[in-house]
């Protein structure tokens, strides 16, 4: 099935996520493409393990979704969103088994390195998220990739690297079936945890965006002046200020009329990192004549410092109409 980020629980365990399989190995893939891994490396498995898969493209959920659906593998998660969001606030600490990575982006370019997954920061992670005797296999067909994720685990403190052959599962996904016919083959690593140090759910050193569900929904209070004219709404960009804590950019697209004559509703685009989101800042009349600024639930958004910062880009830009804020909770 497709989950959605407001599906999950910031952590989640497999007991709710799979209720009927409760008791089986949990395994992620990682950027699982269009699905032909699993349902080769899960029959290798006397029953299928329960599964939770990654990816950010959403035609490739969509075509691996209808393979796994094909294949009867029932207890199956696929979802869209970065990786290392999902791994630091929905796996629990020492959730999974396994963690399989087959042929990621590697970035190539000059001054790319910093967006590889397999750094440092991620194996820390991964080890305070997999069980003891757990491991994070990596295949990848970049001689150059793989070095680097091999120095990175090393560096990292808390893995073991074991070189081997790859899975046969591993073999018969989109690249490797693409390599395979270029004669070229492919590096295997399997990473072993040699220690499972906690990485906390939420804020943490190497990734301060995080989701912190209980966190307040962001909101503001504010009285519109009488000549508000919400026609004259143009496209509004807004940055994080240079040396302040995370950055990210807050684009407010389109300004809506709400479904209710009394209140319009904003479309803004939130940039952080590899994490983006759409959210909807509803603008909303209440009795006493003020009106009320607040991120919408809908679609489940994270709440980080972008969205705060998306709903005081909202209010920020009434207050450039004439609106006088009475109170600010962002």
């Amino acid at each position: 099935m497709i989950f959605r980020l407001s599906d999950f629980q910031f952590p989640d365990h497999a007991a709710r996520l799979y209720p009927d399989t409760p008791e089986r190995p949990w395994v992620l893939e990682v950027g699982f493409g269009d699905g032909r891994f699993w349902p080769h490396f899960a029959e290798t498995f006397a029953e299928a393990p329960n599964y939770l898969g990654v990816e950010l493209s959403g035609v490739s959920l969509l075509k691996a979704h209808r393979r796994l659906k094909a294949a009867g593998l029932t207890n199956a998660i696929l979802t869209k969103m970065p990786a290392d969001v999902l791994v630091r606030e929905v796996v629990p600490h020492a959730g999974l088994d396994l963690i399989v990575v087959n042929f990621p982006d590697p970035w190539p370019k000059a001054g790319h390195t910093d967006h590889r997954l397999l750094r440092a920061p991620f194996f820390q992670l991964a080890a305070s998220r997999l069980r003891p005797g757990g491991a994070l296999l990596l295949t990848t067909d970049h001689d150059e990739y793989f070095a680097f994720a091999c120095a990175e685990a090393e560096a990292s403190g808390v893995m073991r690297v074991d070189l081997g052959p790859p899975p046969p599962a591993a073999l018969e996904t989109k690249y490797a079936l693409k390599w395979r016919d270029l004669g070229l083959g492919v590096n295997h690593a399997r990473f072993v945890p040699v220690a499972h140090a906690p990485v906390p759910h939420g804020e943490t050193a190497a990734y301060p965006n995080s989701p912190t569900p209980e966190t307040p929904v962001p909101h503001a209070v504010l009285t519109l002046p009488a000549t508000f004219e919400p026609q004259t709404f143009e496209k509004v960009t807004q940055r994080s200020p240079q040396g302040r804590g995370p950055e990210w950019t807050v684009v407010l697209l389109e300004l809506y009329q709400g479904l209710r004559r009394d209140g319009w509703v904003a479309l803004a685009h939130v940039v952080e990192g590899e994490l983006t989101q759409e959210v909807l800042v509803g603008i909303t009349a209440r009795e006493d004549s003020t009106h009320l600024v607040r991120l919408a639930k809908f679609g489940g958004p994270i709440i980080t410092p972008g969205v705060k910062a998306a709903v005081g880009t909202v209010t920020g830009w009434l207050e450039s109409q004439g609106a006088v804020v009475k109170h600010r909770g962002y």
